[in-house]
């Protein structure tokens, strides 16, 4: 398979290296950041995830992918693309997702790196429908799905049963081929 390699003008879409997974666990398994998402990982958390996203990879052609800043090559989290494999939710459908470090919050990361992961989705791996999901009390995460132009999806909703923590319900967003097309045009870089 083809080395995936994708550039926006701050960041890089690439697939993961051996050497990016103990700075991307240093800046990302913290209270803060997996306030949301289980809390913090133990190493069999971690080695779990690193093979489920290693298995996206593999199995699909794409993944979360790790972001690298072009500036000076940190690996500020993850973003990209996978299969729902949440059998309570829209199995197999296609999903964008991201998790960044605190420090890179508030810098337009986020989007940036959604935004281009976007374009994957439909442009390269012809997509005609991404979801986002998230539990509803991560305000930040959904946040930005609204301003990618993400509609919310109540009839693909679930519950939560994944982590230990009651979270509630897993809350879906949506967009289609078409609508991020005409969204696309209004997003500033």
């Amino acid at each position: 398979m083809a080395e995936f390699h994708h550039e926006t003008e701050r960041l890089i879409l690439r697939d993961w290296r051996e050497e990016d997974w103990a700075p991307f666990w240093e800046g990302t398994n913290t209270p803060v950041v997996m306030k949301w998402l289980g809390g913090l990982a133990d190493e069999e958390t971690r080695k779990g995830a690193q093979a489920r996203l290693e298995s996206y990879h593999r199995d699909y052609g794409h993944t979360f992918w790790p972001i690298e800043r072009k500036e000076d090559g940190a690996i500020l989290g993850f973003c990209g693309l996978k299969r729902c494999t949440d059998k309570n939710g829209p199995f197999g459908m296609m999903e964008a997702g991201w998790r960044l470090r605190e420090d890179a919050w508030g810098k337009g990361y986020a989007k940036e790196a959604a935004i281009a992961t976007l374009d994957l989705s439909f442009d390269r791996f012809g997509a005609e429908e991404t979801i986002a999901m998230t539990v509803e009390g991560n305000t930040g995460s959904w946040g930005l799905m609204h301003r990618l132009g993400m509609e919310r999806r109540p009839d693909l909703d679930f519950p939560e049963t994944f982590w230990a923590q009651d979270y509630g319900m897993v809350i879906v967003y949506s967009i289609t081929r078409e609508a991020w097309e005409a969204h696309r045009a209004t997003l500033a870089g």
